[in-house]
């Protein structure tokens, strides 16, 4: 079945890099120590478009608790504290003209289960571009079979090919967030 009217290997493809996309959002998840990966999903509002913190200046964790900013356009400081209280990770970015310093706070229970809920939005958003994968798939498939390139028999196996890879992968996604769960909630 070489001259499938789908590709496989790209669909699985697409699946793994949503999967590697979730496991790099997680693993700015801080769970006790400042990270400059914890920036990474927040993105800054500068010249009119959005742009990842690391485009805009120099992240680095100076000292185990805090991560600190030098930003290269002075008017860029507001836009960027903005962005970073606003992100929902529970930062409040103290300004000293065009560096920021964030102070990590303690994780006490209640910031932990923040965060932990923030890990399964992830998941969850993960697991729906896997559906979108899977959803593309069928599509192509239908419409090989209506087209006439297929036969019932095989878009059925490859529907159930496709079918197996998107349950495969969102297995993976709650694996991958229940060692994320644990690893957070862990004094």
């Amino acid at each position: 079945m070489s001259d499938s009217p789908i590709d496989l290997a790209d669909l699985n493809r697409r699946m793994e890099g949503a999967l590697n996309s979730m496991k790099g959002d997680l693993a700015g998840l801080r769970t006790g120590r400042a990270s400059a990966n914890i920036l990474d999903p927040i993105m800054v509002e500068a010249y009119g478009q959005k742009m990842p913190m690391n485009q805009v200046g120099t992240v680095s964790v100076p000292e185990p608790r805090t991560i600190a900013i030098q930003i290269w356009d002075k008017g860029m400081v507001g836009a960027v504290e903005k962005a970073i209280r606003e992100s929902n990770l529970g930062l409040n970015p103290v300004t000293d003209g065009t560096n920021l310093r964030i102070p990590m706070p303690e994780l006490n229970e209640e910031r932990r289960k923040e965060i932990v809920k923030i890990a399964h939005q992830y998941a969850e958003s993960t697991r729906v571009a896997i559906r979108h994968v899977r959803r593309d798939g069928m599509d192509a498939i239908k419409k090989a079979q209506k087209d006439g390139d297929i036969g019932e028999d095989d878009a059925h196996g490859l529907s159930d090919k496709v079918q197996k890879s998107t349950d495969d992968m969102i297995t993976e996604v709650d694996n991958i967030i229940a060692s994320k769960e644990t690893e957070i909630m862990q004094v």
